[in-house]
């Protein structure tokens, strides 16, 4: 009976720290290079756009 209780305390332990890690622990949404954007939302994707379609303007 007393095993018992130790490895109830201890699985306690356990999920206290694992819950204390995930709400104070390293932030891990600060590790990206830049948020995703949609294309249409991309300036440099819109900028070479516009230059494929002077490009194809000029040609025809």
């Amino acid at each position: 009976m007393a095993k018992m209780i130790y490895v109830l305390a201890a699985i306690g332990a356990l999920t206290v720290a694992v819950l204390l890690w995930k709400a104070f622990g390293p932030d891990t949404t600060a590790t990206r290079e830049k948020p995703q954007v949609a294309p249409d939302d991309d300036p440099e994707f819109l900028r070479r756009l516009g230059e494929q379609q002077r490009k194809q303007g000029d040609e025809g």
